[in-house]
C-alpha cells in the first residue's frame, strides 16, 4: 500500500495508536485515500487524503444514509481545487468554535484547546471550572438555550464552526443553518457501546489540531476499559442490576445492546432486560419492572436534586420501590447529577464508570482505592 507523503511524516508517531484491539492493518486502502481504522464506532468513517481528511457521519436513524460529510482542510494550505462538492468544508484547526454540549466542551478543554471555545449554549450546565470562569467574565459568549439559541449573538460571534448534537429529522436547523457557518453534527451519543462513543474523540481531536493528543487519550481509555472488563469476564456469579427509576409513568430500562446494557455486562453483571434486543432504552411500567427484576441484587439510580436522596425519601417517592430486593438489602446506590458531573465525564471516560460498577457489583475485586465518585450508597 502506498502511503501518502504528508501522512508518512507522521506515521511513526501515529501508527501505534491506530492499531485496533481487533487486529489487522491500521490503514486500509480506499481508492486514493487511506481509511483510518476505527475499532468501535459504527456511525463514523475517517479517510485521509493528501490535502484533507474526509469524515462521514452515518445517519443513526437510517443507517443506509449519510447524515453529513465533512472535508477537514488545514488552514495552512490553499483550498484544494479537486475537493468534492458533496459535503461541508471545515478549515482546521478550529480557532473559534461555538459548542452546544457540556460534554464536548469538557473534552475540548481536556485536549488543551480551551482557547478555541468562543461560545457555548446552556451555560448553566457547564461545570468545567476554567470554562465557567471564562463564561462569567465574558471571554466566552453565552449564546442561550441550545433548543432556541440567540441567533444575533451567534452572528456577532461569527464562529468558524458550530458543534451540536443532532436529533432525528433535525433538518437544516432553520435560521442557524442559513448563517453559512459549518455545523458539525456530533452524533457520538447515538453509538451504543461505551468505547464506540469514546472513539469519536479522534474526529474531535482532528477538528482542533489535537489529533495526537486524542489518539493517545483514546488508547489509554481503551486499555484501561478493556483491562477492567477482563477482570470479570470469566466470573460465574453475575448479580442482576437495575438502573434508575420511574419518571412519570415510565421506567426506562436498558436494552441488551444499549450503552448501559454494555456497562452492566462488562462490569460482570446481568441486565434483567437483555431480552429486549434494542440499542436504546425501553419504557415499562413500574409493575413490569418489579415483575421482571424485583429480585435484582444491585440498584443504581441517577437523579438531580438539591440534596442527596435517602432510602426513606426513595420509599416515599413510590410504594413500589421498597418491594425490590435491592432496597431491602440496602444495595441502592445514587448519583446526584446536580453536583456530580456524570454526564460530562463518562461519555469520553467510560473506564471511570466501569471501575465503579465493578467495585459495586463485585466488591471482591478491590479495583477502587477509597470511596466511589459517581455512585454512593443511599443513606437511611
Amino acid at each position: 500500500m502506498t502511503i501518502k507523503p504528508l501522512f508518512s511524516l507522521f506515521l511513526p508517531m501515529v501508527l501505534p495508536l491506530l492499531v485496533s484491539c481487533k487486529g489487522g492493518n491500521a490503514l486500509v486502502s480506499a481508492e486514493d485515500g487511506d481509511t483510518l481504522h476505527l475499532a468501535y464506532a459504527d456511525n463514523l468513517e475517517l479517510v485521509r487524503y493528501k490535502d484533507y481528511v474526509k469524515a462521514s457521519v452515518r445517519n443513526p436513524w437510517d443507517t443506509t444514509a449519510v447524515l453529513h460529510t465533512y472535508y477537514l482542510v488545514p488552514d495552512s494550505i490553499d483550498l484544494p481545487v479537486h475537493l468534492p462538492e458533496d459535503g461541508t468544508v471545515i478549515r482546521t484547526p478550529l480557532n473559534s468554535a461555538l459548542i452546544y454540549s457540556s460534554v464536548h466542551n469538557s473534552l475540548v478543554s481536556e485536549f488543551g484547546a480551551i482557547d478555541a471555545i468562543s461560545g457555548v449554549c446552556d451555560a448553566q450546565y457547564i461545570h468545567q471550572r476554567e470554562l465557567a470562569e471564562r463564561i462569567k467574565d465574558g471571554r466566552v459568549v453565552d449564546c442561550g438555550i441550545g433548543t432556541s439559541p440567540n441567533i444575533e449573538k451567534i452572528i456577532s460571534l461569527n464562529p468558524d464552526g458550530i458543534m451540536l448534537s443532532p436529533f432525528e429529522n433535525s433538518g437544516t436547523y432553520g435560521k442557524l443553518g442559513q448563517l453559512g457557518i459549518p455545523i458539525i453534527e456530533c452524533a457520538d451519543y447515538m453509538e451504543t457501546s461505551p468505547l464506540a462513543r469514546a472513539e469519536w474523540m479522534k474526529f474531535y481531536g482532528m477538528l482542533f489540531g489535537k489529533e495526537r493528543e486524542s489518539y493517545e487519550m483514546f488508547a489509554r481509555t481503551e486499555k484501561e476499559y478493556n483491562d477492567l472488563k477482563n477482570l470479570v469476564a470469566d466470573t460465574k456469579y453475575r448479580p442482576r442490576v437495575i438502573i434508575d427509576r420511574l419518571y412519570g409513568q415510565a421506567w426506562y430500562v436498558p436494552g441488551a445492546t444499549s450503552t448501559m446494557g454494555f456497562f452492566i455486562k462488562d462490569a460482570g453483571g446481568t441486565n434483567p432486560f437483555d431480552t429486549y434486543q434494542k440499542r436504546g432504552s425501553v419504557g415499562l411500567t413500574g409493575e413490569q419492572v418489579l415483575y421482571t427484576a424485583g429480585d435484582a441484587d444491585v440498584w443504581l439510580i441517577r437523579y438531580s436534586q438539591g440534596t442527596d436522596k435517602t432510602m426513606s425519601e426513595l420509599a416515599s417517592d413510590n410504594a413500589i420501590y421498597p418491594q425490590f430486593k435491592a432496597f431491602k438489602d440496602k444495595k441502592v446506590y445514587g448519583c446526584n447529577t446536580t453536583r456530580i458531573f456524570f454526564y460530562e465525564d463518562i461519555p469520553f471516560h467510560p473506564q471511570w464508570l466501569l471501575k465503579e460498577m465493578i467495585s459495586i457489583i463485585h466488591p471482591e475485586q478491590s479495583v477502587i482505592d477509597g470511596e466511589t465518585t459517581y455512585f454512593t450508597p443511599l443513606q437511611p
